[in-house]
């Protein structure tokens, strides 16, 4: 679980038990750099094995230009939805949660934490559950499966408010991984532009979302900036126009 997610943690108690908090943040950052200076050296040390896997897989697909543009349009707007509304719940959640029910920041906070540790899980989990059952059933049912539970959340007492805000957590974060490998398959031997233009574009999506969503409460209210984007996942439906790669390579294989 990345510090990220152990933010709002930190910052519950603030300032009373800064530096308890201080080295929790700093232990966690350490932990980060020693982990990427091992992937790092894995990088390196399999970077032709991974060469000759990107040449062998740009014959796996093949599909028109036009499609791969038309493809990759789709996933750009199943980013935009699922992004605006993680802005909505990692930007916005504690202040809902305080005005909707009255909560002290400190409980707020812990709600928001409890949110991100589903993210995170949803996100490790996403990659394995696209390998098993193929990533366009992942990308369709984590972006569109999750809107009878983001349509639920603003009319939702406190105790449904926390399971919803897990499973919320738990079925959009397994989306991203399996849109990112999925346009991969897409732009064979472009893993690094596509990963960089995917990963780019979800933050930038996730800033404009936090600032066109502050923007909309201030005139409006937060209780009404959830009810807006309750209904940001029902575009997951765009992804029944996603060419089937799964079966397209597997339509190749000796």
């Amino acid at each position: 679980m990345s510090a990220l997610h152990w933010g709002p943690v930190c910052c519950a108690d603030y300032p009373a038990s800064w530096s308890g908090q201080r080295c929790l943040v700093f232990a966690g950052g350490l932990v980060a750099m020693v982990v990427l200076l091992q992937i790092g050296r894995w990088y390196e040390r399999n970077r032709g094995l991974l060469v000759l896997r990107t040449k062998r897989s740009a014959n796996a697909i093949e599909l028109p230009r036009n499609k791969i543009i038309a493809a990759l349009a789709v996933l750009g707007v199943l980013v935009f939805s699922k992004y605006f509304y993680m802005a909505s719940m990692s930007s916005y959640l504690t202040f809902y949660l305080m005005e909707k029910f009255s909560l002290s920041i400190r409980t707020s906070q812990l709600y928001l934490f409890i949110f991100l540790a589903a993210v995170a899980v949803g996100t490790i989990a996403g990659g394995p559950i696209g390998d098993r059952i193929g990533r366009k059933r992942v990308i369709w049912a984590s972006i569109l499966g999750v809107a009878p539970f983001t349509l639920l959340l603003p009319h939702a007492n406190l105790f449904w408010t926390g399971i919803l805000i897990v499973i919320i957590g738990l079925i959009l974060a397994s989306a991203f991984s399996a849109i990112v490998v999925y346009a991969q398959e897409l732009v064979p031997g472009k893993t690094g532009m596509i990963a960089g233009l995917f990963f780019g574009f979800a933050f930038g999506m996730g800033g404009v979302g936090a600032a066109a969503l502050g923007h909309l409460a201030d005139t409006t209210s937060i209780s009404y900036v959830y009810s807006v984007c309750a209904w940001l996942p029902l575009l997951g439906i765009v992804a029944a126009l996603l060419p089937d790669t799964e079966k397209r390579e597997l339509a190749r294989r000796p």
